[in-house]
């Protein structure tokens, strides 16, 4: 993967902030190991099971993160509480039938059902074939109001597979995905039977997309009444146009049932420029447990995202000590940690459509989602974090950030998951997002993929909490200098 590293002369002389800031540094002392460490053993303790949205460990942590803000003595913003409710809805598995021109197709066996759309009874679509979904094949089919029927790239992901997004945008009512080989098939519809029923929802109002329908080479014979091969002979030859279209029968009903969970907000107010609202954000959710069976089945959740998690709760420490000490920050702080993330940033995306401050007086998102531990790209490299989203929405924003971080804490910026054009797409990916779309600038911290992400393995003995707390302080010493400059932070791009 490559890197961009952007720290030392050039730095100096492009970047520059006034000497460092004794009182900042000061309060950015209170970031401590040991209280990161002590904090982390708890949130991601066995005791908390995963902190699966909605679940009893989940609670328990807002639990947690809501006396600390207490203890600390934050302002409890919601109607007098800590607890923001987040209404959701869980999915059950769906009723889904299809039938074709060679009759009815078994579920989990031909196809298998992956989003949350619904047809209101029975429904016949005309099927095409698009081969792989190049542009090149699609400019030669109308799959308007169509379902369309796409051979699937090894590896290629269902939720954010470039060629089904195209054929939505141009209008197809339903996507096809057929897997290279049956053994793929057989693989990725466990995985959505052991997911589905896990999918959460801010609606209990079915999609406008009736999702993917994927299905195994074995099943083109049902589909089309052709063998998998002719079909894959079709794109070799460039005759995807030529396959005769089939007529789809297919039937989907949601079973939507409510779900309760919270967002934890503590708020310090601010001086002269309370009104101006600077908002710190983790998720502080995981995946839960796995299915009962032999070793280990608690996915801790130590770095994913506990490491942000604590580091929100040791920077609400440095700042309530700071006003306590009469050297609080200008503006206001609203210290948040959501819910929901690892099932589609739900809490964050409640938290925008609901806001317990205006989003007009929101300055900016400092959001931090694993930062405690180094991936495979860094192993040899000096203390590094990667930085999204930073220049996205501000300018401004983007060289005080690396202002900072020369003044203060000299961490190695990778900015590889910034370019636009990165396929895992990390912008859109965590809780930042629903601030940045609403056009509020932000940054994302964040350490990378590691072999332990979303495994039992991500445990608190794995966290690196010199890196953890360097990285803490860099998000502190940011906010410290967004909170008490004098002008605003302002978005200057769309």
């Amino acid at each position: 993967m490559k890197r961009s590293y952007f720290f030392g002369l050039g730095l100096l002389l492009s970047f520059s902030l006034q000497a460092q800031d004794p009182i900042a540094q000061q309060y950015g002392a209170l970031i401590t190991t040991s209280d990161l460490k002590e904090n982390l053993s708890i949130l991601a303790s066995d005791a908390m099971e995963g902190r699966e949205t909605g679940k009893r460990g989940q609670k328990m942590a807002a639990a947690f993160i809501a006396a600390y803000f207490e203890d600390l003595g934050l302002v409890p913003p919601v109607n007098g509480g800590f607890y923001q409710p987040v209404e959701l809805f869980t999915m059950a598995q769906p009723s889904v039938m299809l039938k074709s021109q060679a009759g009815e197709l078994k579920e989990f066996e031909d196809f298998t059902y992956y989003g949350s759309g619904q047809t209101d009874g029975a429904k016949e679509y005309v099927l095409i074939f698009a081969g792989k979904g190049s542009d090149e094949e699609i400019a030669t089919l109308d799959v308007k109001d169509k379902a369309v029927a796409i051979f699937m790239d090894a590896n290629a992901s269902l939720r954010r597979n470039p060629a089904v997004t195209k054929l939505r945008e141009k209008g197809a009512v339903a996507v096809i995905a057929i897997t290279d080989s049956q053994a793929e098939f057989t693989e990725l519809t466990g995985m959505i039977k052991n997911f589905t029923g896990g999918q959460i929802s801010l609606t209990n109002k079915p999609s406008t997309t009736l999702g993917t329908l994927l299905a195994g080479p074995a099943s083109c014979e049902k589909l089309f009444k052709t063998s998998a091969e002719k079909l894959k002979k079709a794109i070799t030859d460039k005759k995807v146009a030529k396959v005769k279209p089939a007529i789809l029968s297919v039937s989907i009903t949601q079973n939507f049932m409510p779900l309760k969970s919270t967002n934890v907000l503590g708020f310090l107010e601010g001086g002269d420029k309370k009104d101006e609202i600077v908002v710190i954000t983790s998720h502080y959710d995981h995946i839960g447990m796995l299915p009962a069976g032999e070793g280990d089945r608690i996915n801790n959740g130590a770095d994913d995202d506990g490491s942000g998690t604590v580091a929100v709760l040791q920077l609400a420490k440095a700042f309530v000590k700071a006003k306590q000490e009469g050297k609080g920050p200008r503006r206001s702080i609203l210290f948040m940690t959501v819910t929901g993330e690892e099932k589609g940033l739900l809490g964050s995306d409640y938290y925008t459509q609901h806001p317990v401050y205006p989003l007009a007086n929101t300055v900016v998102n400092l959001n931090i989602d694993m930062i405690g531990r180094t991936d495979p790209q860094h192993k040899d490299s000096a203390p590094y974090v990667y930085v999204i989203g930073s220049d996205r929405l501000s300018k401004e924003l983007h060289t005080l950030s690396e202002g900072v971080n020369t003044t203060y804490t000299k961490l190695a910026f990778d900015y590889t998951y910034n370019a636009e054009s990165h396929p895992d797409r990390i912008y859109y990916r965590s809780d930042h997002w629903n601030f940045a779309k609403n056009n509020i600038p932000i940054i994302f911290y964040f350490d990378g993929v590691h072999e332990d992400y979303h495994k039992p393995s991500d445990e608190v003995d794995k966290i690196e909490f010199d890196l953890l707390k360097q990285r803490a302080e860099l998000v502190f010493y940011t906010a410290w200098e967004i909170a008490n400059r004098e002008g605003r932070i302002t978005a200057d791009k769309k």
